[in-house]
């Protein structure tokens, strides 16, 4: 009987946790005036995490907690309570004061998410252009971008517990998903008010009656024929439609909608074996259309009519490997602000890039010639760019350099590697031409680099990568100490990943007083270096990934292979993988090096997940003898 009292009284504390520290995020805890009607709202919601979460988020909106009047309002309104017997209606009501607490803007954006399948993964920057074309993101200040505001948007609806954030392996959000109480919540209301119509089989939204603005495709129709559709007299009125891949067979003929503003086909086979291919070819017609999605749909030729859509702001063509050229009538978009052509081999047509001056996101193009890389130079408001160069060619750097100096508003520049041999003369000439901005907030680079660009940049003036926050460098060609010194003053860096390929400083150390604010931290050098970290390094770190070289460990006097993970790296729990380079040690060694490493993590404290990797990988250590090299 105690044993159950105790763990009744935990199981309340941990919901009353949850509670406080959801409104109430510093050390002080739940004011006394509070600690009353906290208590009686958490009796209403019942020990249920998502009523507590969604109340817990109303009554803390803008990161301002509201005046307690406020909260015996809500109390009031929460009606008998979350229990065994109407747990679903209470959850519901719940719910829906949470939906109604939101401010109009974001109450659309969230019915908007209806048009997605239950637990379906919801691609967060595809979700804001969508937003952006469908006219719900609006202006806050004079010339602030749609994107930004997008964003702003998605990031309120998180924080308010409305959506469910997914992150990637990096632990950043990339998508986010509907809980299924929310999205069956947001799916009545939208069936109530009109606002989208979901065929999909089951849902009586099935209904085409009436002014239908907005359509989303999920299944074919029972009849396999998609007979509501060919009847459907009211379709030249329809402004949105979203196809999912199962739907695609039902989907109407393009010319048959007048004012459509949104078309989403993404993931369906519209490719040269699908008899959909023909329809893309009305595409012109579509003349008010602001988003067009054909991510993934195997398309391997856009109509030279894409032109014709003066109005277009989204062109999201990513995933289509077939796709290598864009029409020359591309040029005609001047009000595109997202060009999508990632994992492509994307050519522009010479004079295409100039005239789409409105462009904030440019993401896949393969720079051909020099002209094209000039031309970048002419989108003075690109936020987002990723690029790959066709050739090693100096020509071709010095023109991308010179373009990217006049891109003032650049926060997130890729480079990808070409497929041939690259020099490290790009990065030379990045350290030497170009000031980095300082919106600048994610710098990534697969070709060959030299860290002493980057030592430039921050000498010269810090506060130009005070923003900072993701550095990706693939082939660095060297890591000294005073590189990971300087990088580990950057102040806002959360995400570092640095491999070498001509290693020669032999010990690299982590230093207490550096990546103060790290939460990802990857620095791999190599069998010519080891890594080691100083007590209280990486206070805030949750995945690492680095190289111990056995050989050098050994030569050093390391022979107990001490990297000072015994007792330190506290916050670790996402990851831990360590790259065991054993070339030039013995076989007894390189066992000895995997097994302190191993007791070390096992040891943790968060019991984090542990990768090791051997190399020369471990079939090869089988049947060797202890005194063999590697």
């Amino acid at each position: 009987a105690n044993q159950l009292i105790k763990k009744i009284h935990e199981f309340l504390e941990n919901k009353r946790r949850l509670f406080h520290k959801r409104i109430f995020p510093d050390a002080s805890g739940c004011p006394s005036e509070f600690q009353q009607v906290s208590e009686d709202i958490l009796k209403k919601c019942g020990g249920v995490p998502l009523a507590i979460i969604t109340i817990a988020s109303a009554l803390a909106s803008d990161q301002q907690v509201k005046p307690k009047h406020e909260w015996d309002i809500l109390l009031q309104s929460l009606g008998s309570g979350v229990t065994t017997d109407n747990s679903l209606v209470e959850m519901r009501r719940v719910l829906s004061l949470s939906y109604y607490n939101l401010p109009s803007h974001l109450k659309t954006c969230l019915l908007y998410l209806c048009i997605y399948p239950e637990d379906s993964t919801i691609d967060k920057d595809r979700l804001i252009w969508k937003w952006v074309a469908e006219g719900f993101v609006h202006h806050g200040d004079q010339g602030t971008s749609l994107l930004l505001v997008g964003l702003n948007y998605f990031n309120q609806l998180i924080n308010r517990s409305m959506i469910q954030p997914i992150y990637d392996d990096f632990g950043q959000v990339h998508a986010c998903r509907v809980h299924d109480m929310v999205l069956d919540l947001i799916c009545n209301l939208s069936h109530e008010a009109k606002f989208v119509n979901v065929l999909d089989g089951t849902r009586d939204s099935m209904s085409l009656q009436g002014n239908v603005r907005r359509l989303s495709l999920q299944d074919r129709n029972k009849d396999h024929q998609g007979t509501p559709l060919r009847n459907f007299t009211g379709i030249s009125r329809v402004r949105s439609i979203t196809i999912f891949p199962p739907a695609v067979s039902i989907m109407p003929a393009l010319s048959r909608f007048e004012v459509l503003r949104v078309l989403d086909m993404s993931n369906c086979n519209l490719g040269e074996s699908s008899s959909l291919q023909p329809n893309l070819k009305g595409v012109g017609h579509l003349i008010h259309l602001r988003y067009l999605g054909l991510s993934g749909t195997g398309i391997s030729k856009l109509p030279a009519e894409i032109g014709t859509l003066q109005f277009l702001e989204v062109l999201d063509l990513g995933y289509n490997h077939e796709l290598d050229e864009l029409p020359s009538t591309v040029c005609n978009l001047r009000r595109l602000i997202c060009l999508n052509v990632l994992n492509n081999k994307v050519v522009p047509t010479p004079g295409v890039l100039q005239n789409l001056t409105s462009i904030e996101v440019l993401r896949g193009i393969l720079v051909s010639l020099n002209i094209i890389a000039q031309e970048l130079g002419n989108l003075a408001r690109l936020r987002q760019l990723r690029i790959r160069f066709k050739d090693d060619s100096l020509d071709l750097y010095e023109g991308f350099v010179k373009s990217l100096c006049n891109l003032r508003h650049v926060e997130r520049l890729r480079i990808d590697r070409n497929s041939g041999e690259t020099s490290f003369e790009l990065m030379d000439l990045l350290g030497e031409h170009w000031v980095p901005p300082v919106h600048l907030h994610e710098f990534v680079s697969w070709m060959p680099s030299q860290l002493s660009a980057l030592r430039g940049w921050i000498k010269r003036d810090p506060s130009h990568l005070s923003n900072l926050s993701k550095l990706i460098l693939t082939a660095v060609k060297e890591v000294q100490q005073e590189d990971v010194e300087i990088i580990g003053g950057l102040l806002s860096l959360r995400r570092l990943w640095i491999a070498s390929t001509h290693q020669t400083s032999r010990l690299l150390v982590i230093r207490a007083d550096g990546f103060r604010c790290m939460l990802d931290f990857e620095l791999v050098c190599g069998s010519a270096a080891q890594i080691m970290f100083e007590s209280g390094a990486l206070p805030r770190a949750e995945r690492v990934e680095f190289s111990l070289g056995v050989r050098v460990a050994k030569e050093d006097g390391n022979c107990g292979f001490d990297l000072g993970l015994q007792g330190n790296l506290l916050s670790l729990r996402r990851r831990v993988s360590v790259y065991v380079f054993c070339g030039g040690a013995r076989v007894g060694e390189a066992k000895e090096a995997e097994a302190a490493v191993r007791r070390a993590l096992e040891a943790h404290p968060n019991h984090p997940p542990i990768e090791i990797y051997m190399f020369p990988i471990p079939h090869i250590l089988e049947g060797a003898q202890d005194d063999d090299l590697m």
